[in-house]
């Protein structure tokens, strides 16, 4: 460290950071306005998507651990708000982008071919830390896999390549992380340790499942007074019907393959539980992260869809530089790039606090029986 003293400028490395908009070029003296906003709000997307990941993997680190304490999960949403809020200034950056007519962007658009947004390789990692399925995504053109676009022209390794490689070899990802913290959570004092912890999760699915048939069947009951017509009620009812059938097959994981329907059942259950009995002091927090994992998952789905809509707004529906079909393309990953889908389905289960059932070990979750 130098003994000089120490500037703004030199900590920031301002004039590094601002000899860095060149695009192509040495510098950007002949590039237009537009096209030096195009490059600062990529740039500063990147760093945005650099301080999400860092935060993200502390978030996942904390519940890779056997044992999460409670006091460490204030921490933790607060790390996964900070992400949100990341995504929704990255969000607004697009009011920016928009103020470039169509043809503005045409001027300097030739210059990026065949170059795309997806391959940004943060971006790319942000879905892998968070833990975005292979199975659901979509290819950007001809290639077979995601990570044949981070190749280099002559199909060499490039530094994106590398860094989405070594990312995917890291082990967990968050939303494996936060499942297994899930299944660890004891749901009417019982934990996956106790012999009989099978039977007392069954118990409590079975009963919030009867909480929640009275529920739909006392909404049907309202809902049949404004019915015009028998054949409304018989739509109603049938509604209403798979409704129930819907609950019982997500809380019993009728949906899953076999070998995983124990754990998804307890996964869920717990879900249910820190959601139905959140004003217990030990849920307080649990339930926060719950809703914090919910606020950022928006946040991203927000960020693609103003994605799309300002690249319909400037392009239209014409193909993208990197070969994928454009605006149709981004669509449709903010419509199926979906995360934590257990999470958000709880949201159709929940139920009035007045029709839950009886929460078993009560005291378990008060601060009167910490030591």
């Amino acid at each position: 460290m130098s003994d000089r003293p120490i500037s703004y400028w030199d900590y920031i490395r301002v004039e590094n950071l601002l000899d860095l908009q060149g695009g192509l070029g040495a510098s950007d003296h002949d590039l237009s306005n537009d096209e030096v906003m195009f490059i600062v709000i990529h740039q500063i997307d990147e760093l945005w998507f650099k301080l999400a990941l860092r935060e993200l993997g502390s978030v996942r680190s904390l519940f890779c651990a056997e044992h999460v304490p409670e006091v460490a999960l204030a921490s933790a949403v607060r790390g996964i708000r900070r992400v949100e809020s990341i995504f929704r200034f990255a969000g607004r950056h697009f009011e920016l982008m928009e103020t470039m007519t169509t043809r503005d962007f045409l001027s300097f658009r030739d210059k990026l071919f065949p170059a795309s947004g997806f391959q940004s390789a943060q971006l790319r990692e942000l879905e892998i830390v968070l833990g975005l399925p292979d199975s659901v995504r979509i290819p950007l053109g001809h290639e077979g896999s995601y990570l044949t676009a981070l190749k280099n022209a002559d199909g060499t390794p490039s530094p994106s390549y590398t860094r989405v490689e070594k990312r995917l070899n890291e082990g967990q990802s968050l939303r494996e992380a936060i499942t297994g913290w899930l299944y660890r959570t004891p749901i009417d004092g019982s934990s996956p340790s106790n012999p009989s912890d099978g039977e007392a999760v069954w118990s409590f699915i079975q009963r919030y499942l009867a909480a929640h048939t009275a529920e739909v069947d006392r909404a049907f009951e309202l809902a049949k007074r404004s019915a015009r017509s028998e054949a409304d009620i018989e739509r109603l009812a049938s509604r209403y019907a798979v409704e129930k059938v819907s609950a019982r097959e997500f809380m019993e994981a009728t949906d899953v393959p076999e070998a995983m329907q124990r754990n998804a059942c307890r996964s869920r259950a717990a879900i249910m539980f820190i959601e139905s009995y959140r004003e217990m002091p030990l849920l307080a927090w649990p339930r926060e992260l719950l809703d914090a994992i919910v606020a950022l998952e928006q946040a991203f789905v927000v960020f693609r869809q103003l994605h799309a809509r300002m690249v319909e707004r400037m392009l239209g529906r014409r193909m993208g530089t990197g070969g994928s079909a454009g605006v149709d393309y981004l669509d449709q990953t903010a419509l199926r790039y979906r995360i934590f889908s257990d999470i958000w389905a709880a949201r159709t289960l929940l139920i009035r606090a007045e029709a839950l059932p009886a929460l078993g070990q009560a005291a378990m979750y008060s601060f009167a029986n910490q030591p």
